[in-house]
């Protein structure tokens, strides 16, 4: 072997051992030729456990029937994310996403390779979530004890805008349908705030309310998370219910639906249209009598652009939709839930802090918000943890809302050099800090300011 094969086999060796995911190869007689340490981490075994061994001896409890990579090799036709569940050499139980393919050479298959994902962590959590979730929906059905399953009602949504107002009414008579909801807007805008509260308005209240996130877990599994499975559908596999199963009788929510893999959506829309269910591995389908609510943060439209969602499922979701406005268009929540936000606080924290200056609430106001109600209760909470004084001011302003602020007043700077308009914008300032510190006495406000109190009223009414 020349030095140069040599130092290409080690460049490649330290090539495939970088890569985050499990790499197992094996040769056409079944024995494994190389194996990563990401493979072995997934599989709970070290790389001299596997390496250089028959495959079926490594791992006793697999046999031609379910190993992916000997499967492989004798159809010669890839097999692109499987689920597979098998005990190792250690008798611990291992859950991986496969991809296998053949190993070809001038037309001859010569071996298999697999890529693997672990998600054992997050099935295992996944189904301890299922558990709990039953456990907690077993009482309710046994004692029909009254039981919302909710944490929030439409009153929670705490609001001046006269738009939202007008959603949340519209919301409070539409509740009462058994119609499929589409709820869109920006992340942190209160989505499922707000579909809980329309389930704790619909005449499903006393059922339950479940809730699944549609992003970044794998197709398999939340297939298994969404329709349960079926004793014997795959090694390892039990039987257990689904969330359709969990929410009979209630709702089921479903956040980021445009993240559900297309194939699944296929399967929503099945038991859309019919309301039966089929675990995993199972021949037997059942009715369930849930109310679907799907919510997704990309406007629906752009959605569809980007086949991101199925039109057939898009049109049997769209029945009854609201769009949940960004707080830079309620312009007048953004102080109102300043106040508010910074009284929940003042009792958190058993802190007197009375508001924001006036130069804080003008950056408010003019700031996107791109994490809308949810950036801005946590930037009063960060604010109120390091306020000294009884007013929060720019100094307090987390760190990239600070550099924001300080890049804006820049620009604005730049932008006018106006001394007329820069002094009546800072004697505005200036008024409106001192009428917050003195909660609005003239007379107390005139003696901060150093200027007759005829003055200030004059400057007061110039500036309505």
């Amino acid at each position: 072997m020349t030095k140069l094969h040599v130092k290409s086999k080690e460049v490649l060796s330290a090539i495939l051992n970088g890569i985050d995911e499990g790499i197992h190869v094996v040769d056409l007689n079944g024995k494994t030729i190389y194996y990563n340490e990401i493979a072995a981490k997934h599989d709970g075994m070290n790389v001299n456990e596997v390496l250089d061994r028959p495959l079926l001896a490594a791992f006793p409890s697999l046999n031609e029937q379910t190993s992916t990579l000997l499967k492989v090799m004798k159809t010669n036709k890839p097999i692109y994310n499987q689920t597979q569940s098998y005990v190792n050499a250690h008798g611990h139980q291992i859950d991986t996403i496969n991809t296998t393919l053949p190993i070809r050479v001038s037309d001859k298959t010569v071996g298999a390779v697999e890529i693997a994902k672990d998600y054992s962590r997050l099935k295992v959590l996944s189904e301890r979530l299922l558990d709990l979730q039953k456990k907690m929906e077993l009482p309710v059905k046994k004692k029909k004890k009254s039981s919302t399953s909710t944490q929030y009602t439409l009153d929670s949504i705490l609001t001046v805008s006269s738009d939202l107002m007008a959603v949340k009414k519209e919301a409070k008579k539409l509740a009462k349908s058994d119609s499929p909801i589409m709820v869109f807007g920006e992340s942190g805008c209160g989505k499922e705030l707000f579909v809980q509260g329309i389930h704790h308005a619909s005449l499903r209240a006393e059922g339950p309310f479940i809730a699944q996130n549609c992003a970044a877990i794998p197709e398999t599994l939340l297939e298994s998370i969404l329709f349960g499975t079926s004793k014997g559908s795959y090694t390892g596999a039990v039987d257990r219910p689904g969330l359709f199963e969990l929410a009979d009788g209630g709702t089921l929510f479903l956040d980021e639906i445009h993240a559900m893999p297309i194939e699944l959506q296929a399967k929503l829309l099945r038991v859309l249209e019919d309301g039966l269910v089929r675990r995993v591995g199972s021949t037997e389908s059942f009715f369930v009598n849930v109310r679907i609510i799907a919510a997704m943060n990309v406007h629906p439209q752009k959605a569809l652009e980007k086949q991101q969602i199925r039109d057939d499922l898009f049109y049997r979701l769209n029945v009854l939709t609201f769009k949940l406005l960004p707080l830079r268009e309620r312009q007048e929540d953004i102080s109102f839930l300043t106040e508010h936000f910074i009284s929940s606080f003042n009792l958190a924290f058993k802190k007197r802090v009375k508001s924001v200056n006036a130069k804080v609430m003008n950056y408010f106001k003019t700031y996107d918000w791109p994490g809308n109600v949810r950036e801005l209760k946590h930037t009063i909470e960060y604010m109120m943890n390091v306020c000294e004084g009884e007013f929060l001011t720019e100094i307090d302003l987390p760190v990239m809302l600070k550099q924001n602020f300080m890049h804006s007043k820049r620009e604005k700077n730049i932008s006018s050099l106006s001394l007329r308009n820069n002094l009546q914008q800072l004697e505005k300032e200036l008024i409106m800090d001192a009428l917050q510190q003195t909660d609005g006495n003239i007379n107390q406000a005139a003696k901060l300011l150093e200027i007759p109190r005829q003055t200030l009223q004059y400057k007061l009414q110039k500036l309505k």
